[in-house]
């Protein structure tokens, strides 16, 4: 059924005399709006002040280091060696190659500089952001499964999906949605939920949260993901690109973690508004 399903999807959305909408475009469009408004929802409910300007300040920086960083992060870590004599073609966004351990680093600097700039500090919008990015990863990863990319290995399993073209005409698991249910749905429910909680948690929980999950969730489907065929496996038959670069983000995951548990600062806002903490006198 689900092989059905893919075999009637297209990738444009819809088309404006010589302008064609792809769905992949309307997924980051869509992922960065639904971003934001769970971004300053949560903001809200934390009691923590991050006004309109601040939020359009900070979204435009995410958004310029998320799209840099992801283009810039497949040249090095999946471009293997092809731009250093092409190097015009790393601007060449409309070829495609997007890095998510590219967006994530473009994500986490540009946030230093929208820190700078609201003087809302630097791992409050961390965690705001990590609360929010799930569901842009979701839509992402149901794009990429529309566009018939980022296919995963053969399998002879009820829900395989023929892909088609470079992929062949065997059932391969749909292993971008396998990312989207756990990367977008799982994750966005455990920290949403967690975000729920009174008092606020401690400045760089979800931080350390995402990167834990994010790496785990990331480096248990490249078993089930077809490799870029311009690498393939790295070591073993079995180490992909994929997992090597998932790892560091499970060991950073669990020093900000660690640093959370020892800190204990106070979610803060504009102003130095702050969240209350379980230290905190709550009569």
């Amino acid at each position: 059924m689900l092989n059905e399903i893919y075999q009637s999807l297209d990738p444009v959305a819809f088309s404006l005399g010589p302008l064609s909408v792809r769905w992949y475009g309307i997924a980051y469009v869509v992922g960065f709006i639904c971003a934001a408004l769970i971004l300053y929802r949560v903001a809200r409910r934390w009691k923590v002040r991050v006004d309109v300007d601040a939020l359009l300040t900070v979204m435009v920086c995410v958004i310029v280091g998320v799209i840099v960083g992801a283009r810039l992060g497949y040249v090095l870590f999946y471009g293997d060696g092809y731009y250093l004599s092409h190097p015009l073609e790393i601007l060449a966004f409309n070829k495609g190659g997007m890095s998510f351990h590219g967006g994530l680093i473009g994500a986490l600097l540009s946030g230093i500089v929208a820190a700078r700039i609201t003087k809302i500090p630097y791992l409050t919008l961390a965690d705001l952001g990590c609360i929010a990015a799930p569901v842009g990863l979701f839509f992402g990863r149901c794009a990429n499964f529309v566009n018939g990319e980022l296919w995963g290995a053969p399998t002879d399993a009820a829900w395989g999906v023929v892909f088609g073209g470079a992929a062949g005409m065997m059932p391969r698991h749909p292993s971008q949605l396998y990312e989207a249910l756990l990367e977008g749905v799982v994750i966005f429910i455990v920290l949403y939920a967690l975000s729920r909680r009174e008092p606020p948690r401690p400045r760089g929980t979800f931080l350390g949260l995402f990167l834990m999950m994010y790496g785990t969730f990331r480096f248990l489907v490249e078993f089930v993901r077809e490799p870029d065929v311009q690498l393939g496996y790295l070591w073993g038959g079995w180490l992909t690109m994929g997992q090597l670069l998932s790892l560091p983000l499970i060991i950073v995951g669990v020093a900000v973690f660690v640093y959370t548990l020892r800190r204990r600062l106070p979610q803060r806002g504009l102003g130095g508004c702050r969240a209350m903490t379980r230290g905190d006198d709550l009569g």
